[in-house]
């Protein structure tokens, strides 16, 4: 077995037509930046539900990414 380096990054994504529509658009958005992603893992789902305005959602998630080299890539280039 290959020894391998991961880095991890936290995101958020948000949606006003649910919860899986707001996933959806954090690993889209990551699988554009970032390279060599291998895993995900979902840490907090939320709805906003104030009276009076339109519901909302956000899914925080970190995802892990392959690299060679943990000091070559620097997010959000």
């Amino acid at each position: 077995m290959s020894e391998q380096v991961y880095q991890q990054v936290e995101l958020t994504g948000s949606s006003t037509t649910g919860a899986t529509d707001a996933f959806r658009n954090a690993i889209t958005r990551a699988s554009k930046n970032i390279p060599n992603l291998h895993w995900l893992r979902v840490i907090e789902t939320r709805e906003n539900i104030e009276p009076g305005m339109e519901n909302s959602w956000q899914v925080r998630i970190k995802v892990g990414f392959r690299t060679d080299d943990p000091t070559a890539l620097e997010i959000g280039e």
